[in-house]
């Protein structure tokens, strides 16, 4: 493997935000007469906004679906919260910053709108670092499915097999590892955690370096 490329998931990864979206769907989708239970929320927890918001609508329809606007509330709701939270993942930005003066090719990809996305970087103030971010929502299906993988790694003029990327659920590793790259699964100083899905894992991003090829 020649690694040429480092493509780094968001939630739970650069911040510490999946919390951010249970509270904001939680909000949103009870303003609708939802009544969201820990077993669809936990069902919930890796989908796209679209996926979450049909999944909902399904069980409790509400008059007058409109998608987009739901999703938008969400989606603000979330900006909110990492914009005022303290949220960043220690270390995240040094080792971003590392990587990308050792002249990788650094990818975001995530089921997460755009629109967090780049909220999320410019709190993180490392916006230059990447050469790409890329969004579930402009692709049919979100992870585990391995689009948004690859068409990361065609923005980024990479050969999937010569991309490895950090993860921390099973859902996004199966993503990458669909799309044929290599996998390191973030384990946020958790042990406890099983990886076994992952070539590789990190427990932090202080003291974290790349696995060597």
């Amino acid at each position: 493997m020649d690694l040429k490329a480092v493509i780094f998931d968001m939630d739970g990864v650069l911040v510490d935000s999946e919390g951010f979206w249970a509270k904001a769907e939680l909000e949103v989708f009870s303003s609708y007469g939802v009544q969201i239970t820990d077993d669809g929320a936990a069902q919930t927890k890796y989908m796209t906004t679209t996926e979450v918001t049909n999944f909902w609508y399904e069980k409790f329809p509400w008059d007058n679906l409109d998608v987009p606007l739901v999703e938008q509330k969400v989606v603000s709701k979330v900006i909110e919260l990492i914009q005022v939270e303290n949220c960043i993942i220690s270390g995240i930005q040094d080792f971003i910053k590392a990587l990308k003066n050792q002249e990788y090719k650094i990818g975001l990809a995530t089921n997460a709108p755009l629109r967090v996305a780049e909220a999320v970087l410019e709190k993180l103030q490392i916006r230059d670092c990447f050469d790409t971010v890329h969004s579930s929502e402009f692709e049919e299906q979100g992870k585990p499915h391995p689009a948004v993988y690859l068409t990361s790694a065609q923005q980024l003029g990479i050969l999937p097999e010569d991309c490895i990327a950090i993860e921390d659920s099973h859902s996004g590793l199966k993503a990458a590892k669909a799309a044929g790259m290599k996998t390191i699964f973030f384990t946020n100083n958790d042990n406890d955690i099983n990886f076994e899905d992952a070539d590789f894992k990190i427990l932090n991003f202080t003291s974290a370096q790349l696995p060597v090829f």
